[in-house]
C-alpha cells in the first residue's frame, strides 16, 4: 500500500515519542494541598484519604521534608484551628494556626513557595464560607473578613493567596485590602470556576468543614453551567486576579478547555480529594494499577489546558516525572 502519511513513524521507539510529545509536565507547576492542626504531637491520617495527614506545627516538618525531596517546590496551606465561632474569628487572628505555619516554614522551609486558601468554612462554628444573615451567607460582610484574613495571611509571610469562598466581588476586595497595605506583589490565585460538588466528600472529613445545615449551592456554582463559568472567570479577571483557578478538574476538562480558550491568565486545577479517594479506593481493591492511572489523569488535566496543578499526588508525580513515565 502507497502511504505518504503514515502517523506510526513518530511512535516507533521511546526516543521519537519523546521528541513529539505535545503535553509535558513539570515538577515545577505541581502544588500540594497540606493541612496544618493547632496542638502538639499531631500526625493524624485521613481516613477517607489513604496517605494523606493532618499535622500540627511542630510535626509539619517531617511532611515538608519530604515534599523538598521530591521535587515539588509549592503547597496550598489549609488551617484547621481549636477554636471556632459564627464569624471564624480564628482565620485571620495573628497566631492563628495557619499564620503561625507560615512564619515556621518560612523560617526553615525558605525555599518553599506558599499559597494560603483563604475562606471561612474551617473556621465558622456552622461550617459555612462566610458570615450568616440567618440561613443564608450575607456576601459583603463576608468580604470583609476574607479581606482581613488574606492580609493576616501576607503579613505572616503568604507568597499568595487563594480566595475559595466563590463571594462575588471577592477579588476585588481582597486586592484593594493588599494593596492598601503595602502587598501590591502578593499574587491572588481565584477559585474562579468551583462548582459545588460531591467530589469533596473526602475534604471535609480532613478539615472538618462539613456545613452544619443546608449545603453551599448557593454561592458554589451548578455543574449543569458551563456559560457561567466563563463569565465568573471574566468578573475575577477584571477585579484582579493573577491566576485562575478550576475546581474539581478531572471531571470538569470541559471548563478547564473553556477558561484555556478565552483567557491569556495562568489557569490552574485542583484534583481534589474525592478523586484522589476513587484512585486510592480502586487500587486498594487490584482494580487499577494506581500509579498508570495517575500519570494518566494528570496528563488529562495539562493536555486540557491547565498551567499547573494542585493535587494530593504531587509528590507520586514529580517521582514519575524523574522516572520518566511521564
Amino acid at each position: 500500500m502507497s502511504l505518504i502519511d503514515r502517523p506510526r513513524r513518530l511512535r516507533s521507539n521511546p526516543m521519537i515519542r519523546g521528541m513529539v510529545q505535545e503535553t509535558r509536565v513539570s515538577a515545577d507547576t505541581l502544588i500540594y494541598p497540606l493541612f496544618v492542626v493547632e496542638g502538639v504531637n499531631i500526625k493524624e491520617e485521613i481516613s477517607s484519604m489513604p496517605g494523606q495527614y493532618r499535622y500540627s506545627i511542630d510535626r509539619i516538618g517531617e511532611e515538608l521534608d519530604r515534599i523538598c525531596d521530591s521535587g515539588v517546590k509549592s503547597i496550598l496551606l489549609f488551617g484547621i484551628p481549636k477554636h471556632k465561632d459564627a464569624c471564624g474569628s480564628s482565620a485571620w487572628a495573628e497566631d492563628g494556626v495557619v499564620q503561625k505555619a507560615l512564619i515556621y516554614i518560612k523560617k526553615n522551609y525558605p525555599g518553599l513557595y506558599c499559597i494560603t486558601d483563604v475562606c471561612m468554612c474551617e473556621y465558622t462554628s456552622h461550617g459555612h464560607c462566610g458570615i450568616l444573615d440567618g440561613k443564608t451567607v450575607d456576601n459583603d460582610k463576608t468580604l470583609e473578613v476574607l479581606s482581613k484574613t488574606a492580609l493576616s495571611h501576607a503579613k505572616a509571610g503568604a507568597d499568595m493567596v487563594a480566595p475559595s469562598d466563590m463571594m462575588d466581588g471577592r477579588i476585588q476586595a481582597i486586592r484593594n485590602t493588599l494593596d492598601g497595605n503595602g502587598f501590591v506583589n502578593t499574587p491572588i490565585m481565584s477559585y474562579a470556576v468551583k462548582y459545588a460538588s460531591s467530589f469533596y466528600g473526602p475534604f471535609r472529613e480532613a478539615a472538618g468543614s462539613a456545613p452544619e445545615f443546608g449545603d453551599r449551592k448557593g454561592y458554589q456554582m451548578d455543574y449543569h453551567n458551563r456559560r457561567e463559568a466563563i463569565r465568573e472567570a471574566e468578573l475575577d479577571c477584571k477585579e484582579g486576579a493573577d491566576i485562575l483557578m478550576v475546581k474539581p478538574a478531572l471531571a470538569f476538562l470541559d471548563i478547564v478547555r473553556d477558561i484555556r480558550e478565552r483567557f491569556e491568565k495562568p489557569l490552574a486545577a485542583y484534583s481534589v480529594s474525592g478523586e484522589y479517594a476513587m484512585i486510592k479506593a480502586a487500587a486498594a481493591a487490584g482494580y487499577i494499577d494506581e500509579a498508570s492511572i495517575v500519570c494518566e489523569s494528570t496528563v488529562s488535566v495539562y493536555r486540557a489546558g491547565a498551567d499547573m496543578l494542585i493535587t494530593y499526588y504531587a509528590k507520586e508525580i514529580a517521582k514519575y516525572i524523574k522516572e520518566g513515565r511521564m
